[in-house]
């Protein structure tokens, strides 16, 4: 037979605790309850929540709290202890921390790991319906326990050899958060609020001098301010030049172009006269003839974003069949489009010095393209271009932290927003990691 007092430890699943007594009930909604009036143990009372250190009370008598601890069946259980203040030669006057719970919550251990470890999976709202707890209080939980966990996150900026440095939004109107991914296990090592040369500073400052000295590569867009920090603090590393973000400025550039190719078609189609009858033109009708083909180029224009995008091996009949036409209605677009492909397999190459020589083929194209975009594109390649053969050199990509970009913008969606950007950045840094949140009578090797 186990004990009414074995059975609430186990229950709790805490160890130094002392069961005084045990009462249930049913509330005038209608749920049950279970209260366990209980104790620390001696030795565990009168402990500062900061430094641990036993101390002297401060009050005489203490004042009945309640915690709620994971329900049990649907009953909702409670502990209830009296709450003593102590006075702390370091902290001051603090009340006097509870093996069961964090100081400041009114919640045990294992319900704040089950909530944190249920909002990694699911919204915020379910979680707070299924824990029967309020909205905002998830992500105060989730802050405590990662606090809990990893009380120290410059843990995470030991033996960083390859990052990645790139801001992303989480909110309209240019709200942005700063991450910096460690591409050699794909974890977030450090996330803060805005972005700029004044925040990524505050990430340098961090590094110790052995942390700074081991960074080999740093990955990012071609933003000045990256470049002046990497300069400042990271002076033996290699600067690189993300190759997403050199094509994504060819596909600006290129659409730019389409845009005012379509521009020019469309302003012919209204040129047109129009014909004197209505109905079907005839076949040898010139105007008629004229004018579908202005139309047909102007439509053909406008629905190749796409096609234009895409590398050839990967283009629809479709998509095939409109490029064929800009080839043969739009010799710039036309060229563009092939400024553009000739940069994107640049990235594709291995050998540096080919690499060199493939850059310094395509800078004199798009400085005599005659398309003022690529002309001030291939000034923009200028100024980037030791940074493009690093990247070609080290092989490294940005592809890891864009996706942890979709995963973190999932997470706020997935969560209905944030009202604390604290508890976001700790969110953040809980899935975007190798952190495994304890859940209650779960062995490591099961979590794992």
């Amino acid at each position: 037979m186990v004990s009414t007092s074995t059975l609430c430890k186990n229950l709790l699943n805490v160890k130094d605790i002392v069961i005084k007594d045990v009462n249930s009930w049913t509330d005038k909604r209608g749920v049950q309850r279970l209260l366990i009036k209980a104790r620390p143990h001696k030795r565990l009372q009168n402990r500062c929540p900061h430094c641990d250190q036993k101390c002297p009370g401060y009050d005489h008598h203490g004042a009945a709290r309640k915690w709620r601890a994971l329900d049990c069946g649907g009953i909702i259980v409670e502990i209830e202890s009296t709450s003593q203040r102590i006075c702390c030669p370091r902290h001051g006057v603090v009340v006097a921390s509870v093996p069961w719970a964090f100081h400041g919550s009114g919640f045990t251990k294992e319900f704040e790991y089950s909530t944190a470890w249920l909002a990694t999976q699911l919204n915020k709202s379910a979680v707070a319906a299924y824990m029967r707890v309020a909205w905002d209080t998830v992500g105060r939980i989730i802050s405590r326990v990662h606090k809990d966990i990893e009380p120290d996150l410059r843990g995470r900026l030991d033996g960083l050899r390859v990052i990645g440095i790139d801001e992303t939004s989480y909110r309209k109107g240019h709200k942005y958060i700063t991450v910096v991914v460690n591409h050699e296990n794909n974890t977030v090592v450090w996330a803060h609020e805005g972005k700029g040369k004044t925040v990524l500073t505050r990430f340098m400052e961090l590094l110790s001098q052995e942390q700074r000295e081991s960074i080999q590569v740093v990955s990012a867009d071609g933003a000045r301010w990256i470049t002046e920090c990497v300069e400042k603090y990271l002076p033996n590393c290699e600067r690189c030049v993300d190759a997403f973000h050199v094509v994504e400025w060819a596909m600006d550039a290129l659409d730019a172009v389409r845009r005012q190719s379509w521009r020019e078609a469309q302003a012919v189609v209204k040129a047109l006269p129009k014909p004197e009858k209505t109905g079907r033109p005839q076949k040898d009708d010139a105007h008629a003839v004229e004018a579908a083909a202005a139309k047909q180029k102007a439509t053909s224009i406008k629905g190749a974003a796409y096609a234009l995008g895409k590398a050839p091996e990967n283009l629809t009949e479709t998509q095939k069949a409109k490029l064929e036409l800009i080839q043969l209605s739009d010799n710039q677009l036309y060229r563009a489009y092939k400024i553009k492909e000739a940069l994107r397999l640049i990235f594709h190459m291995t050998d540096v010095d080919e690499a060199d020589a493939a850059l310094t083929k395509w800078v004199k194209w798009a400085r005599h393209c005659r398309i003022p975009k690529f002309v001030e594109l291939q000034r923009k390649i200028m100024r980037h271009r030791n940074h493009i053969l690093n990247t070609i050199r080290q092989q490294v990509s940005n592809a890891r932290i864009e996706a942890n970009n979709n995963k973190i913008k999932l997470i706020i969606r997935r969560s209905f927003g944030f009202r604390n950007i604290h508890n976001m950045l700790d969110m953040i840094l809980l899935v975007c990691s190798d952190i495994n949140i304890p859940l209650p009578n779960r062995p490591a090797a099961y979590m794992a």
